[in-house]
């Protein structure tokens, strides 16, 4: 029972975890790009293309993330199979 429930909390936490930290790399990305642009508006369009770029592979690991949840909830036995191991 320990390692089911070890799984769920791990589904649990990874989506979590890594929302978590795709949200600050996202806000420390466009902050950084901002200041950039304020202290230097002319180069705007070619930061603007890096930009998207980082802020793209940030948003790919936070959806990576995603589906190892799901595999992990895939493994989880279903409710029914947990309530007849525990005679109720």
């Amino acid at each position: 029972m320990l390692y089911l429930f070890g799984l769920a909390l791990a589904s649990g936490l990874a989506v979590g975890i890594a929302a978590l930290g795709g949200g600050l790399g996202q806000g420390r990305a466009t902050a950084a790009a901002l200041e950039a642009v304020a202290r230097q508006p002319e180069v705007a369009n070619r930061l603007l293309t890096f930009l998207v770029l980082g802020l793209a592979l940030i948003e790919s690991l936070t959806i990576y993330a995603l589906v190892v949840s799901f595999e992990l909830v895939h493994l989880l036995p279903k409710t029914a199979d947990i309530l007849k191991l525990l005679g109720r």
